[in-house]
């Protein structure tokens, strides 16, 4: 199930599903330690009238959206069997580590009525099932689930009292269903303490009239100590909830809006997706500098890991995208992080977690029986490609020089020397898709974006040798692949070639990626004809030709496709890409047509919150893979900047005005 929405605050990030029950809680970092795992829940139920009924019956019927130009969520949902409407407002609190909840509930009923609402909480502390405990603290009255430095307190308040009933108990364990089967009779045992696989339920009991509304102030905080979570609890109740939730609800209104973007001949739906963009970027990023490609645990059902790592390559597609939309000190934060993981070789591994620690990976060590390097260069590539964007926007030449040895010139150094000496192409990695080995046109051109890139930083730093070094590697790279990638006969670049010994085996799969990092990164300006002639190539091969539209990423691609009877499910990125092609092209205002389609395409295969994903079934359109993927929403940033700058740069209108 695709999240609806994703809060956070750089050490907590919160994911809630359709039916706004939290799926994931991550701390201490984004991304890393998911305390619900994805498989369990917290959710919210209510009593009525001998009857409860919780949030994911189908009796409810729920719809989740942001607040506009906030980091909080807002929930609605109406019950006719239980005859209530509910409000749900949801923030994770900007500078604590709180998650907070504002519930209004309204009994709609022509009577006055005793009503009941419930929360209930399955935690897998640590990701693993064993040793947690719960108890109910009867001097503060709130509960407390914990496990060595993992500590989550509960409280919740309603017309100025707190809960007044409780229980925890065992689930899925020992034949025990869960605790929230005791609020069937609208009566909680009110068992104190477990351990095991423990969950907990608290409840408040409500007094409304017929018509009567009242609101339900429900907070869990998140801390390492168990005194840090007591004072928290105190913090809460001496600044009160709602200054804490309206507080967090200004701070994102204000950062998401300091750029006053003019936004010239887009529709309000476009508008409304860039700042939800910006929002689930922003949420997705820890204050350590780690960048997640997303928070969705439930990829988990379908495989053996999730997306719940910090990819170089998303990364620095995330940075460029925040450097542009003015919030320059995630970039920065961002590639302090890669200063701390770079090998001493100068390359980046496959991905990280959160905490600065190698991630899983599928890519071996061996091939054929030889050592291979179990990377994607690109991602190295990007890194220093993003760091030049990010010079170019700040003009910060102390932080450049201060990353300069560490991570632009080991990682140059790198690129310049991991080449085949006899074409002078990069040697073999694998691809940004992360599927296949060779000797890509893509990295290549990424290659060739970052040592330019490398030349021009060493040249500010009065480097000469470095920045001729950088500048005659980079050159010959563009050569190499406009020799040996360019395919004739199909009028399109090769996908990649593999190098053994005096062979070259060419793969001609036709990939979006390929003409894009040829034109993205420079290797051939805009105009020339192998670059309009590979764009129309693949537009006619990569659509799926659907009502659904959009661009695969290549021919043959079986990642999460159900039919045979398309190229592959279209993704977000690489029709974005081809947005970005029909931007550089365009010469007057009504060239940008396309793209204002291609973007208006994008708000329109969103979930209801804005939440984009990795890619849509090709003939319902559902989101299909990770939602959200930060990658996806950084290239729809990206694409609407560009397109701003390509009006300002026709003398048309400016990219932003100053507030």
């Amino acid at each position: 199930m695709p999240k609806s929405l994703v809060l956070g605050n750089g050490t907590v990030l919160v994911c809630l599903n359709a039916d706004a029950n939290l799926s994931d809680f991550y701390f201490p970092y984004v991304g890393l330690e998911n305390h619900i795992g994805g498989h369990y829940k917290h959710r919210i139920g209510v009593y009525a009238d001998g009857n409860i009924r919780w949030f994911g019956d189908p009796s409810w019927k729920i719809e989740t959206d942001y607040i506009a130009d906030t980091l909080a969520g807002i929930t609605k949902a109406v019950n006719d069997f239980l005859q209530v409407q509910m409000t749900v407002e949801d923030v994770v609190y900007n500078e604590k580590n709180i998650f907070l909840r504002e519930v209004t509930l309204k009994n709609v009923s022509d009577r006055d009525r005793e009503i009941k609402i419930y929360f209930h909480h399955q935690f897998e502390l640590y990701e693993s099932h064993r040793g947690d405990t719960a108890y109910y603290d009867p001097i503060k009255r709130i509960i407390i689930h914990y496990k060595g430095r993992r500590i989550f307190l509960i409280n919740a308040v309603a017309e100025h009292r707190q809960f007044d009933d409780y229980s925890i108990g065992l689930f899925e364990i020992e034949g025990k269903e869960g605790t929230h089967k005791d609020a069937d009779d609208g009566k909680l045992s009110k068992n104190p303490v477990e351990h095991g696989l423990v969950d907990s339920v608290i409840g408040l009991t409500l007094f409304l009239k017929a018509g009567q509304k009242t609101t339900i102030n429900y907070w869990m905080t998140a801390s390492k100590h168990m005194h840090s979570a007591f004072r928290l609890n105190e913090y809460v109740l001496k600044r009160t909830p709602e200054y804490l939730m309206q507080s967090t609800k200004n701070f994102w209104k204000a950062w998401t809006n300091k750029q006053n973007f003019s936004f010239y001949g887009l529709d309000n739906n476009i508008i409304s997706l860039f700042k939800k963009s910006l929002l689930c970027m922003r949420a997705h990023v820890g204050n350590n500098g780690s960048i997640l490609a997303s928070g969705d645990s439930d990829m988990l059902q379908h495989g053996r890991d999730t997306y719940s790592y910090v990819w170089p390559r998303d990364g620095a597609q995330v940075a460029i995208g925040l450097d542009k939309a003015g919030d320059v000190n995630v970039a920065k934060r961002f590639f302090e992080f890669c200063k701390d993981i770079i090998t001493e070789e100068g390359f980046f591994m496959h991905k990280y977690r959160s905490d600065k620690s190698l991630g899983s990976s599928w890519h071996p060590w061996l091939r054929n029986g030889r050592i291979a390097l179990p990377i994607q260069e690109d991602e190295t590539a990007l890194v220093v490609y993003a760091l030049w964007k990010h010079y170019y926007i700040t003009k910060d030449i102390e932080f450049i020089e201060e990353l300069y040895n560490p991570v632009i010139k080991k990682a140059a150094e790198f690129m310049v020397d991991y080449r085949d000496p006899s074409t002078k192409l990069p040697k073999a990695s694998y691809d940004l898709w992360e599927e296949k080995w060779g000797t890509h046109t893509f990295s290549c051109s990424a290659v060739y974006g970052a040592l330019k890139a490398a030349s021009r930083i060493a040249s500010l730093l009065g480097k000469k040798n470095s920045m001729d070094r950088y500048n005659e590697a980079a050159n010959e790279v563009k050569e190499a692949i406009l020799h040996h990638l360019w395919d004739q006969e199909n009028r399109t670049f090769l996908k990649s070639v593999n190098i053994d010994g005096d062979q070259m085996i060419p793969d001609k799969t036709i990939d979006m990626s390929s003409i894009y990092g040829i034109f993205k990164f420079g290797v051939l300006g805009i105009e020339d004809e192998r670059v309009k002639q590979n764009i129309e190539v693949i537009k006619e091969r990569l659509s799926p030709k659907t009502e659904v539209g959009g661009i695969a990423r290549y021919e043959g691609d079986y990642y999460y496709r159900n039919t045979s009877d398309v190229p592959g499910n279209p993704w977000f990125i690489t029709t974005l890409w081809l947005a970005q092609y029909y931007i550089e092209v365009a010469k007057q205002e009504a060239d940008l047509n396309p793209v204002k389609e291609i973007l208006k395409w994008t708000s329109q295969h969103t979930s209801r919150s804005g939440v984009l994903s990795e890619q849509l079934d090709p003939h319902s359109g559902a989101q299909v893979s990770a939602a959200p993927l930060t990658w996806s929403h950084a290239e729809y940033v990206i694409t609407v900047i560009e397109y701003l700058e390509k009006l300002e740069h026709m003398g048309i209108s400016k990219v932003f005005y100053p507030i």
